[in-house]
């Protein structure tokens, strides 16, 4: 159709070719925070006390093993976890998730008749 002597297009489209038509904040939160995890990728830190433990209790961490906690941390970051106890072959590991920092460890040995406290989630590694 014309209007005043210019054609009128009217295939379907809404806006201006080009134009981003994707309603804000639709969508994008997960790309934003996909973004900032790949940016702010910060490994596992170990506390003055755990390294201390680590030390005396004789645990060796290796590559294996930080990748395995990591990931531990990571699962229960995605389940709300703010302090958990990782539980593994090597022994206890105490996690706090918000700030990617073992506090403590304990060896296999040390694990019996042991209380935990102040922790809301364990892992099974």
């Amino acid at each position: 159709m014309d209007v005043n002597g210019i054609g009128r297009i009217d295939n379907g489209r809404q806006g201006i070719p080009g134009q981003n038509t994707k309603t804000p904040g639709v969508g994008e939160s997960q790309d934003f925070y996909q973004m900032l995890q790949q940016r702010v990728k910060v490994g596992l830190n170990f506390s003055k006390h755990a390294t201390k433990r680590l030390n005396e209790r004789g645990i060796a961490v290796d590559n294996q093993l930080m990748s395995n906690l990591e990931h531990a941390v990571e699962d229960a970051r995605k389940k709300g976890a703010r302090d958990v106890a990782i539980i593994g072959a090597q022994g206890i590991f105490i996690v706090n998730v918000p700030n990617n920092t073992v506090v403590t460890t304990m060896s296999q040995s040390d694990m019996k008749e042991r209380v935990f406290t102040n922790i809301d989630s364990a892992v099974i590694m």
